[in-house]
């Protein structure tokens, strides 16, 4: 069992108990630290640290998360072209293909140098590498939407990246979001499977988070229940795809009877929703209404 008490560091005592989130409140130079960790980590997990670009074709262009995007994210969005396109972490840019055939221009920051290519689907694309303070090289009202999904768990200063997506929206735009709200473990030790930085984010966090970058919630929904992501382990094909199953998981997320725990020392706790969904929008003279429900 992970001692979640103030007996160790008070600052990742917090963190693992979720009462804060690991990561953003670190100085410059821990940030630093952090990016550099993360920069391939995702990348080599999967491709391997000598690889040039080793992204197979069916990366590039299916998404194995594609019917959960969907269903929580882009089936929200208004019927409108698209005038500029912002993709975060978005590797290949196969998560952005819903919104392709009505965009004009695509730019993805991205931080391995290995999944960076020249189009999606035709459509031109940029690729830029973000920097590690999580300021954004883009003048203010740059794009009409921002995708990123499955991020943010990857980046400390978490706060700092979502004031600087609302500058860089334009009044209107859209933001579709997605990111675990569990611990994923124990951070301070490698975990299978994981990178080594990469944790969830406290949904009460996350709402805090999102209510003071002063974006607006159009909607919230949990989603991937901890027994459903064990399917993928009898199933040959990506559970994440099929459409009637993820609604099905949507309709089990909903049910208000799951443990609330965020770093799950008792397997009951670990029976629960374990990522959230949003889409938002900068509203530039709305007020922030009340987030969750």
């Amino acid at each position: 069992m992970i001692d979640t008490t103030d007996s160790q560091d008070p600052r990742t005592a917090h963190a693992l108990a979720g009462r804060s989130l690991h990561g953003n409140d670190f100085s410059a130079s821990e940030i630093a630290a952090w990016f550099e960790d993360e920069r391939e980590g995702y990348f080599n997990m999967y491709y391997g640290a000598d690889a040039v670009s080793a992204v197979p074709a069916e990366a590039a262009t299916q998404y194995e998360y594609a019917a959960l995007a969907e269903l929580h994210g882009y089936r929200w969005l208004p019927a409108r072209p698209w005038r500029h396109v912002l993709g975060i972490g978005s590797a290949t840019g196969a998560e952005l293909r819903p919104v392709i055939p009505q965009a004009q221009e695509f730019t993805i920051l991205e931080p391995a140098s290995g999944f960076a290519s020249t189009e999606i689907d035709g459509k031109p694309v940029r690729y830029l590498q973000p920097d590690a303070s999580g300021l954004m090289p883009f003048a203010a009202a740059s794009f009409d939407l921002v995708v990123c999904l499955s991020c943010l768990h990857h980046v400390p200063n978490v706060a700092t990246v979502l004031r600087e997506i609302r500058r860089v929206l334009e009044p209107g735009g859209y933001v579709l979001l997605r990111e675990p709200t569990h611990s994923m473990g124990d951070w301070r030790r490698p975990r299978q499977g994981l990178t080594k930085r990469e944790r969830g984010i406290p949904l009460h966090v996350f709402r805090e988070l999102i209510r003071d970058a002063r974006l607006t919630v159009v909607r919230e929904t949990r989603c991937m229940f901890s027994l459903t992501s064990r399917l993928q382990r009898l199933s040959r094909r990506r559970i994440w795809t099929l459409r009637m199953l993820v609604a099905a998981d949507a309709l089990i997320c909903r049910l208000p009877v799951w443990p609330a725990a965020y770093h799950a020392t008792h397997w009951v706790q670990k029976i629960r929703p374990t990522a959230v969904a949003y889409v938002l929008r900068h509203d530039a003279h709305a007020s922030q209404p009340s987030i969750g429900g």
